[in-house]
């Protein structure tokens, strides 16, 4: 498999995981009405069960796959991932639909954790920072396409249908893999699959003070994004009032991140992960600054252009934040990637969902909750980089890979 190819796959599997969560964000409202949800906060939860699903199950995967390769546990992954979806179709009711959808993140779990520690295999330092953040930007093309595809579908059909799309997608991506991806896993790096292994892999992690605070930084960062997937739609569609031009408005943030993670491929190696992404975590929190003196002392509500040029320009600096801080917290534990990479990952995603949840459940309306949300995780997110650092940013601790 040559590199291109290799980007492109692990892309789409990553992009499997956003797949379930943004294509049904502009169904979220006819969801609501079929299954006779009344609190609107609460069709957020659609998106909350599912992240719980896959936050836990990343536990698992990645002793399964350090024991038995990447191969076998990323296609019953895929193969519960696609149960789940088809599934949805026949819910009778809105219980019914968390329950699949928590399901559902279980095996899009295995696209995280297996996709990250494949990439880790094959690759280590800047040039792991280089991969991920081409894949990143590949991966970024759903957020931009998928919102749109799922109005698209609700056009022709219901929501059912959007679940029906996933299956299919997840079913091509499968065959793909199967086909065309050996297996990566180093046979010296095989770890036999018993407790006292898997726990002492879980120390190796959680006692590494750079991959801690990394992961912990990251944790915080991506609690805002979950925090603004939750409500985006009573963002877009409640406050702005952009109905069916909803997809295209988070279409364009999403260019954004695209692009971002496409200068951070080109530049990683040349300046390296720390200095690209300590520098875009202080423009993050001082766009944030701003943005939250505008909202809290402008006029209500923000204008919509200014509304879409802070975030965009946030975002940006997101797409520079999440690849490296990733690559930096992997970089130590390559000889454990799988249960690093499930650790890793289960902290990210339930800590992110838990502070996008709360984020999402404090809509009152406005955009207040989110911009205030936004500004202080970016803080939190500052303050353990420089715990993970000893106070010293921009210092670069290894040579280029």
């Amino acid at each position: 498999m040559g590199r291109a190819e290799f980007i492109a796959l692990m892309a789409f599997l990553m992009a499997l995981n956003a797949l379930a969560i943004d294509i049904m964000l502009p169904g979220l409202q006819e969801i609501g009405a079929a299954l006779n949800v009344e609190n609107e906060n609460h069709r957020q939860y659609v998106v909350s069960a599912y992240l719980i699903g896959f936050g836990f199950a990343q536990l698992f995967y990645g002793p399964i796959a350090d024991r038995f390769g990447r191969r076998i546990p990323m296609i019953v992954g895929l193969a519960i991932y696609v149960v789940s979806s088809l599934a949805v179709v026949f819910v009778p009711s809105f219980e019914s639909l968390l329950i699949l959808r928590f399901i559902q993140g279980i095996g899009s779990a295995a696209t995280r954790v297996i996709t990250v520690s494949i990439v880790r295999d094959v690759f280590g330092g800047r040039q792991m920072a280089e991969v991920m953040s081409l894949i990143m930007m590949v991966f970024m093309v759903i957020p931009v396409v998928a919102p749109g595809t799922g109005q698209v579908i609700m056009l022709f059909g219901d929501w059912h249908w959007i679940f029906v799309f996933m299956a299919v997608i997840a079913v091509i991506v499968g065959v793909w893999m199967y086909v065309r991806l050996p297996e990566t896993l180093a046979p010296a790096d095989v770890r036999p699959f018993t407790v006292k292994v898997i726990f002492d892999g879980f120390r190796i992690v959680l006692t590494d003070r750079v991959a801690l605070c990394y992961t912990i930084a990251s944790t915080f960062i991506f609690g805002a994004l979950f925090g603004f997937i939750n409500s985006a739609q009573q963002v877009y569609v409640g406050i702005y009032g952009l109905g069916v031009w909803f997809p295209v408005a988070f279409a364009a943030v999403a260019l954004f991140m695209a692009l971002s993670s496409f200068v951070n491929a080109k530049l990683v190696g040349r300046f390296g992960m720390r200095k690209l992404s300590h520098g875009s975590l202080l423009g993050f929190i001082a766009i944030n600054l701003i943005w939250l003196v505008v909202q809290v002392l402008g006029p209500q509500p923000m204008p919509f252009f200014l509304f879409i040029t802070f975030f965009s320009l946030a975002m940006f600096q997101f797409g520079w934040i999440g690849s490296n801080f990733n690559s930096l917290a992997m970089e130590p534990l390559g000889h454990v990637a799988g249960t690093a990479s499930s650790v890793l990952g289960f902290m990210g995603t339930i800590g992110g969902s838990i502070i996008g949840a709360a984020i999402g459940q404090a809509f009152d309306g406005t955009a207040l909750p989110m911009v205030t949300g936004f500004f202080v995780v970016s803080v939190i997110g500052l303050i353990f980089v420089l715990i993970g650092e000893k106070g010293r940013l921009f210092q670069a601790h290894n040579k280029p890979v």
